[in-house]
């Protein structure tokens, strides 16, 4: 065996995945991304405060209940 012959994988290997399959995960990775629906961070900081608030709520009466 001469040093320009491929080395044999040591195991097996399993079947790769399908090109239109990875095309689809990132489809779908790029539409998380670019998505025009992107929030500023100002508007993620009102809708994370509103959360809390309904959190903090549900817990006080909860607990008064």
């Amino acid at each position: 065996m001469s040093t320009a012959e491929p080395v044999p994988p040591a195991a097996p290997r399993g079947r790769e995945p399908a090109a239109s399959v990875l095309a689809a995960f990132q489809l779908v990775e790029d539409a998380r991304y670019f998505r025009t629906d992107r929030r500023t961070a100002r508007e993620r900081a009102r809708q994370q405060t509103v959360r809390t608030v309904a959190h903090r709520k549900l817990a006080r009466d909860l607990f008064a209940g």
